[in-house]
């Protein structure tokens, strides 16, 4: 059964606590929290600062995804203000393994982010280092986008490598998931689910939560 993890980047702002609170009554086992700088994405959304908000109503794993250049000098920032997890793009760090070290220094597990258009291969050096792959199923940047359909062969050739590393690293996706792929993403191979829109959007975010747990 695959983790949960609503992306608060879809939440309503001026009612982010509210919004907050329905997912610690959800199934949902994550907090997925969206950096972008307007450098390495065209978007903006929010720093250090909101991300210490949303711990502050939370005790589940807050998973930080920075979608910014020079991650290492926010990377204690976003330890301080709560994160669980931090998970920096392989095209952003020039040094991806000091990267992890750094973030596994200050306590916290390490992700890796991969987009669309880079390779799979391209991982293999950092299996054995980090915690989770975040695997993007759209281009970054914004929310509300379609999966890309090669994402699926992605998620297949990832998982064949974990396995032969050995490692126990978890296949994150993140983007254009909802009801009608849930399945077919598991079954490639993915352990955690991003999804935002299709939470926030449906009538009923709670139960959309629990439909997602089923398969």
């Amino acid at each position: 059964m695959a983790i949960i993890a609503p992306s608060l980047l879809s939440a309503d702002f001026l009612n982010l606590e509210r919004d907050c609170q329905m997912i610690n009554k959800s199934e949902a086992e994550w907090f997925h929290i969206d950096i972008m700088d307007g450098h390495f994405v065209p978007n903006i959304s929010f720093g250090p600062m909101i991300t210490g908000f949303i711990r502050k109503t939370t005790s589940k794993f807050c998973d930080v995804h920075l979608m910014i250049e020079n991650p290492e000098k926010y990377v204690p920032a976003f330890q301080k203000a709560g994160a669980d997890n931090i998970s920096v793009h392989i095209e952003t760090c020039s040094n991806l393994h000091q990267n992890i070290k750094q973030i596994k220094e200050l306590g916290m597990q390490a992700g890796v982010a991969i987009n669309p258009d880079t390779p799979v291969e391209t991982l293999a050096p950092y299996l054995n280092e980090i915690d989770v792959v975040c695997m993007m199923s759209v281009h970054p940047g914004f929310g509300g986008q379609a999966f890309i359909e090669t994402t699926y062969e992605k998620i297949k050739q990832l998982r064949k490598m974990i396995d032969a590393s050995g490692s126990i690293v978890k296949i994150e996706v993140d983007g254009g998931i909802g009801i009608e792929n849930v399945a077919d993403i598991i079954a490639a191979g993915a352990n955690v689910l991003v999804a935002g829109n299709s939470i926030f959007k449906s009538v009923d975010p709670i139960a959309t939560i629990k439909k997602l747990k089923e398969f």
